[in-house]
């Protein structure tokens, strides 16, 4: 049968891409994890069962062994398994301290944000800062790898990171290895290229740092933006 002619119920994975992960219902995500029931059962029918025996108390359901899992038919070892480890990496995660994002509020904070990739670094390189709505920094990311005196950027590849994750804001960033801090014609042209761009796709460039191990200098802070 074509999984379009399913009933609803029997396809989560689907519901899933169509509507997110939040509308589905504890025995969907159970059944996207073992995949299949038996020969009585759906896989949503089966995970039903099974959030039935535990009072639909996820806590419960964490605490069943492999064993546990396998009294049910239509759940065997690889299946019992998929579920332990889910379960295992969702208590992980709620003991880990979500990760505290820096937020860009100067032109020194982008400065001490990227010496660690910057720092030292013999050839030119390019790099983005991704930024959300309140200015913090989504991801780092490495744009081109150059040679002494010169890296492409592709504002194309610049926009594509950006679009990837959403971000509401970029900041550009090169280093010059000579220690030179003086914008070249080729440094400002682009800065203007992706400035001109960023306002098209509504993600505004705040800013355009040429990075030495000594200092920098902010297209913004010179009003060069």
């Amino acid at each position: 049968m074509n999984i379009l002619s399913w009933a609803e119920e029997d396809r989560p994975r689907e519901k899933l891409l169509l509507k997110g992960k939040a509308a589905l219902s504890d025995a969907e995500l159970i059944a996207i994890l073992i995949g299949s029931g038996n020969t009585e059962q759906s896989a949503v029918e089966l995970s039903k069962d099974i959030l039935h025996s535990i009072a639909h108390d996820l806590n419960g359901l964490a605490k069943l062994t492999v064993s546990d899992l396998q009294k049910f038919k239509g759940i065997g070892e690889a299946k019992a398994i998929s579920i332990v480890s889910a379960l295992e990496l969702g208590r992980r995660r709620k003991a880990t301290s979500p990760e505290i994002k820096p937020q860009i509020r100067s032109s020194a904070d982008v400065y001490e944000i990227i010496k660690a990739e910057l720092m030292d670094q013999p050839i030119e390189q390019f790099w983005v800062l991704l930024l959300s709505r309140n200015n913090k920094v989504i991801k780092k990311q490495l744009i081109s790898t150059g040679g002494v005196s010169g890296t492409v950027a592709d504002p194309k590849v610049i926009f594509k990171a950006a679009l990837d994750v959403l971000a509401s804001g970029l900041i550009l960033i090169h280093n010059h290895p000579s220690g030179n801090l003086k914008p070249s014609q080729a440094d400002i042209q682009l800065t203007k290229k992706m400035k001109d761009s960023g306002k098209l796709l509504e993600i505004p460039i705040l800013d355009h740092l040429i990075f030495t191990d000594d200092g920098y200098f902010s297209f913004a802070d010179e009003s060069m933006l």
